[in-house]
């Protein structure tokens, strides 16, 4: 049965359709080691939790921001410099490497945040985060939707109101504009801390 699990046209077609056979998982890490692990670190644990933690997160969703920063779609200084530098290739080898990294528990300072996380604030029309992070934070790869459990507080809470303030603007059809716009600058902070310790 494992082996004609193994050799099924089946199997491989799921396969090949997961993972591109032209990524190099040794010059992904050679490319964050040396252009990356100053912010991020090099395994995608950052120690500042101004930057965002990039172990564990969708390879899609990286590859889409670092294409947005070259295209200044996502405006940031350093970002566009640091994607400036590198190639389509180095892009997908690079987020490939950071995607298989383990991402260190986070821990909240509080819970305040889980019920707008789970249920939204239907009094200001703010929609829960699992509709699109799903219960876990842990995203939709299809859809594009970053994996969000674990990740910096305050990286967070920057991002949250640079959705709100047009600062970012990103995002698929304006969604996290549309979502930041009703938060109030304390649900930011009791959101991000609930999702900084999920895992």
């Amino acid at each position: 049965m494992t082996r004609w699990l193994k050799y099924s046209p089946l199997y491989l077609l799921v396969f090949a359709s997961s993972f591109s056979f032209a990524v190099d998982m040794d010059a992904g890490k050679k490319k964050a080691t040396t252009v990356c692990a100053g912010c991020h670190g090099a395994d995608g644990n950052s120690a500042n939790p101004t930057w965002p933690a990039l172990a564990g997160q969708h390879a899609e969703y990286i590859t889409k921001q670092l294409h947005d920063f070259k295209s200044k779609a996502r405006l940031d200084p350093m970002m566009q410099g640091q994607a400036a530098v590198l190639s389509d290739s180095d892009i997908e080898n690079v987020a490939a490497y950071f995607t298989q990294q383990s991402l260190k528990k986070g821990i909240a300072d509080n819970l305040n945040g889980e019920q707008l996380y789970r249920s939204g604030n239907s009094k200001t029309g703010v929609v829960a985060c699992t509709a699109c992070h799903a219960p876990d934070g842990k995203g939709n790869v299809a859809a594009k939707f970053p994996r969000i459990a674990g990740q910096h507080a305050a990286y967070l809470e920057k991002a949250l109101k640079d959705f709100r303030s047009g600062k970012r603007t990103n995002d698929p059809n304006k969604m996290m504009q549309g979502v930041a716009k009703h938060l109030t600058d304390q649900e930011i902070k009791d959101v991000s801390q609930y999702i900084q310790g999920l895992n």
